[in-house]
C-alpha cells in the first residue's frame, strides 16, 4: 500500500492532483484541502457482477409507515410525520434552535416508548442536560452519548436492533478512523453519512442529522450529502426575532417548500398555527409604503406585509437594502417602474423590508412590491383591507400566478375584501369581495394616484 495525497474541493467535492488557488469545477477560491489516501501499487481487482432483477411500477410495494408528533408545524413540513427508515437532514445558522427542536421532538417520542438516542459530538452530557430541564423534559427516557467515532456509532445501532429515533449533532463533527482527513471534510462527511444512514435504515430507525451552514446560508460540506438523505430541512431566522421558520428543501415522502412557523420562548419552540395573523398583528393605517402580499408557501397560504421607504439620494450610487426578498428581482422590478411607467428611482435610496424576519423567493410578490414602492415614492397610503399578488414582466404586463384561491381565501379569513390580482386570473368569484384586475403595471399606478 502507498500513500498517495489529493486535493478535494470542499464546496463541490471534486477531486485536483495538486492545489490550485481556484477549484475549476465550481469557480471556488481557497476550497481546495490535501488529503491522505491509501491507494494499491497494483492494478484494481476486477469483480464480476451478477444480473440485477426488474419489477413492474405496478407491483404491490411497501408502505412507508409515518409517526406523527405533537407539533402540527413539524408534521405539516414532513408531509404527515416522519417516515420510519428514512433520513432527514436539518441545517441553519448557529443559535437559531435546531438542537432544542430536536430535543423536543425526542421527548415527545420518548413519552411514547419509543427508542430515543442522542448522539453529540459537540456538547456533553451536562450542556444537554440543563437545555432538557429548560424545556421541561428531565423524567423522559432519551438516551444521550457524547462521541464522534462513525463506526462505534454504527455498530451500536445494528447492536440494539430495534427501531429507533436516532439524532447526530453534528454530522460535521463525526469521523471515521480508516480515513485520514479530518472531521468536516467533504470525505468524512460523505463517508460518515453513508455509515449511519445503512445502519439506520436496516434497522428502520429514524435518522436525523444536524448540519452546519456557511457563510452564504448553504449547508456545510458536499453537496452529495443533500442528495444521500431523503429530507433536506432549514431553520431559518433572526436572532433579533423570536420567530423561525422550518423549510423542506427537499422531501421524497411529500411536499418541498412547505413552512412550519415556531416561536422561540424561553421555555423551548412554541408552534405557530396562524402564521398570517401573526406577520400582521403589528401593521399600521395610514402609512405609505405598506401593502399586504397574499403568499404561498408550498401549500400553505400565507399574508406578508411588504415594507418599502424610497427617499432622495445623496450617494453617487444610490443604495439599494433589502430584507427577505431578492436584490436582483428588486433592480428587474425598479428598471420596469422607471422605463415603463415613468417613476424615477434611479436617483433613490430604495429600503425593501419583509415584516416579521421571513424570506420570500415567490416572482409573485412582485405586484405588492412594487405597490409600497409607489405607494412610498408617492407617499400615498395603500388601502388598508387590499392585498395584491401577481407576477411583473419586463414589458410591464402582469403575469397571472399559480393558486389564486388558495390565496384569496387566506386573505377572506382574515378580513381582507378588495383583491388586487391579474387580469387574465381565473378566479371563483365571491359576491362579498372586490376584485381589482390589473393589466399593467402603469395600471397600479393610476390606481394608486387615485387613493384607492
Amino acid at each position: 500500500m502507498k500513500i498517495t495525497k489529493q486535493y478535494i474541493c470542499q464546496s463541490c467535492g471534486s477531486i485536483h492532483m495538486k492545489w490550485n488557488g481556484k477549484c475549476e469545477q465550481c469557480n471556488e477560491w481557497n476550497s481546495l484541502i490535501e488529503e491522505s489516501t491509501n491507494k494499491s501499487a497494483g492494478p484494481l481487482s476486477r469483480t464480476k457482477g451478477k444480473v440485477i432483477n426488474f419489477e413492474l411500477l405496478n407491483a404491490e410495494t411497501k408502505d412507508h409507515p409515518r409517526l406523527k408528533t405533537n407539533l402540527e408545524e413539524m408534521d405539516r413540513v414532513m408531509g404527515g410525520g416522519f417516515v420510519l427508515g428514512s433520513a432527514t437532514l436539518i441545517g441553519g445558522d448557529p443559535g437559531i434552535g435546531k438542537s432544542t427542536l430536536l430535543l423536543q421532538l425526542t421527548g415527545y417520542f420518548s413519552k411514547i416508548n419509543q427508542n430515543c438516542l442522542y448522539i453529540s459530538g459537540e456538547e456533553s452530557l451536562s450542556q444537554v442536560k440543563m437545555r432538557s430541564d429548560r424545556l421541561g423534559l428531565k423524567n423522559t427516557n432519551i438516551q444521550f452519548a457524547s462521541s464522534t467515532n462513525a463506526n462505534d456509532i454504527a455498530h451500536t445501532i445494528k447492536t440494539i436492533n430495534k427501531k429507533s429515533i436516532l439524532i447526530i449533532d453534528s454530522i460535521q463533527t463525526m469521523y471515521l478512523p480508516q480515513i485520514e482527513s479530518a472531521p468536516g471534510t467533504v470525505s468524512q462527511v460523505r463517508a460518515c453519512a453513508n455509515e449511519l444512514i445503512i445502519a439506520a435504515k436496516a434497522s428502520d430507525s429514524i435518522l436525523i442529522l444536524i448540519g452546519h451552514v456557511t457563510k452564504d446560508g448553504s449547508i456545510a460540506g458536499p453537496r452529495i450529502l443533500e442528495h444521500m438523505v431523503d429530507t433536506v430541512l432549514y431553520f431559518e431566522g433572526d436572532n433579533h426575532f423570536q420567530y423561525r421558520v422550518l423549510r423542506s428543501i427537499k422531501n421524497r415522502f411529500g411536499p418541498t417548500n412547505e413552512i412550519g412557523v415556531f416561536e422561540m420562548l424561553s421555555n423551548g419552540l412554541k408552534q405557530i398555527i396562524n402564521p398570517s395573523e401573526l406577520f400582521l398583528s403589528d401593521r399600521k393605517k395610514n402609512v405609505s409604503g405598506s401593502a399586504i402580499f397574499a403568499g404561498l408557501e408550498g401549500t400553505r397560504p400565507i399574508l406578508i406585509e411588504v415594507q418599502a421607504l424610497v427617499t432622495p439620494s445623496t450617494l453617487p450610487s444610490p443604495r439599494r437594502t433589502i430584507v427577505g426578498w431578492d436584490i436582483a428581482r428588486l433592480s428587474m422590478l425598479c428598471a420596469v417602474l422607471e422605463a415603463r411607467c415613468k417613476i424615477h428611482l434611479s436617483n433613490m435610496d430604495i429600503f425593501l423590508n419583509i415584516a416579521g424576519g421571513l424570506k420570500i423567493s415567490e416572482p409573485a410578490a412582485d405586484l405588492a412590491v412594487a405597490a409600497a414602492l409607489i405607494s412610498s415614492v408617492r407617499n400615498i397610503p395603500l388601502s388598508f383591507s387590499t392585498v395584491y399578488f401577481g407576477e411583473v414582466g419586463l414589458t410591464g404586463e402582469i403575469r397571472k400566478v399559480p393558486q389564486p384561491e388558495l390565496r384569496i381565501k387566506e386573505a377572506y379569513k382574515l378580513g381582507f375584501d378588495k383583491i388586487t390580482l391579474p387580469s387574465k386570473q381565473k378566479v371563483t368569484i365571491k359576491e362579498d369581495l372586490s376584485y381589482i384586475n390589473i393589466t399593467l403595471l402603469s395600471d397600479l399606478v393610476n390606481l394608486i394616484t387615485k387613493n384607492v
